[in-house]
């Protein structure tokens, strides 16, 4: 018998046999997986001589769903293989398509991971002037939530799309869509708006994270913003939960909106006798002493006289909210100090006069 015979003989026995064509696919699966192992682990190793490690992230976030896809494709591209007939071969297909739609949604909502270790690694939020990395951050975490609420609700979709039996239903209740539409469009319309705030804040971009506010008259910064809510965490580790839709439609403080730096504010009321000029002194040696200040500005000024008293106003700059707060502390305790030290006269006190015949009359009686 001739070479090419024989060949031909052993390729039709391979073909033929069920067990080697039922094992063709789960190879063939193996093989991709262990490819994309490899591949992976390869890219992993490189990146860790870069500065911007996207193997190592891509590894973290993207290794089951690649694993997941790559596998499923191996085995769509050999089920022709699979001496699989009727109600068999529809299964395997059906099974294998809910597979491949499900990784690939899992896919695309790693790659949203991979893009967010790659925003904090390129816009650091621990420095002094993170206003453009707060930005970035904010922008991104809402519409990274949204985006991922948009695969899940597609990735769904087309999952019941591959039933036939609901396909069937879709087209059935195509009829009667404009009522459905209304009843659901008037019960989910809280929910609708506040998605739609959510993409607005991302836009408008009232608040950032870690953006110094006062709301609901409650000092705190900007913890988390989530598609329907803020957490805004107070001064005293106290979270303000606010609806995202507050912050487009009541009025609030935000202190960090353009920059960091703030100018903070001392008031003292002190008695007439005050030497004004001394205490500007004493205030400018405090205030350039202090490590708080940022060396931009600084003043000392008589805003008020009253019946009683004067105002004296202390302005002083700092870098940022937390700065401006310990150095006001800073100036008023250590101006009281030097009032009460030097100058207790001109502390604020009440004067009564008494005139001088009833006082004569009381101490001859």
């Amino acid at each position: 018998m001739a070479v090419p015979a024989v060949l031909e003989s052993w390729k039709a026995l391979l073909i033929d046999a069920t067990w080697v064509s039922r094992l063709i696919p789960i190879a063939a699966a193996l093989a991709a997986g262990a490819a994309v192992a490899i591949v992976l682990r390869l890219g992993r190793s490189m990146s860790t001589r870069t500065d911007v490690p996207l193997g190592e992230w891509v590894a973290k976030h993207l290794r089951r769903p690649l694993l997941l896809v790559a596998s499923t494709f191996a085995l769509q591209s050999t089920l022709p293989l699979v001496r699989l007939t009727g109600e068999g071969l529809a299964i395997a297909r059906h099974s294998i398509a809910m597979l491949l739609i499900l990784g690939l949604g899992w896919l695309l909502i790693g790659l949203t991971s991979v893009l967010d270790e790659f925003l904090h690694r390129r816009f650091v939020l621990d420095i002094a002037d993170n206003l453009t990395a707060r930005r970035v951050h904010t922008k991104f975490l809402l519409l990274r939530r949204i985006l991922v609420i948009v695969i899940g609700v597609v990735t769904g979709g087309a999952l019941l799309m591959t039933f036939p039996s609901v396909r069937h239903l879709g087209a059935g209740l195509l009829a009667s869509a404009g009522i459905v539409g209304i009843v659901l469009g008037v019960a989910a319309r809280p929910t609708v708006e506040t998605l739609i705030a959510g993409v607005q804040l991302a836009l408008t971009e009232p608040i950032r994270l870690d953006d110094v506010v006062i709301v609901e008259g409650e000092w705190g910064r900007i913890e988390e913003i989530a598609t329907t809510y803020v957490v805004v965490r107070i001064w005293d580790d106290r979270r303000l939960i606010v609806p995202v839709s507050y912050f487009l439609s009541q009025p609030f403080q935000n202190w960090t909106r353009v920059t960091a730096d703030l100018v903070g504010q001392v008031s003292l009321e002190v008695d007439y006798r005050a030497p004004v000029e001394e205490l500007r002194s004493e205030a400018g040696r405090i205030i350039e002493a202090s490590p708080h200040w940022d060396q931009r500005f600084w003043n000392l000024q008589v805003v008020e006289a009253g019946e009683r008293s004067i105002r004296l106003r202390v302005l002083a700059s700092a870098g940022d909210s937390s700065g401006a707060w310990n150095l006001r502390c800073e100036v008023r305790e250590q101006l009281v100090r030097y009032l009460q030290e030097r100058h207790p006269e001109a502390l604020p006190r009440i004067r009564a006069a008494v005139d001088e015949p009833e006082a004569r009359a009381t101490g001859s009686a």
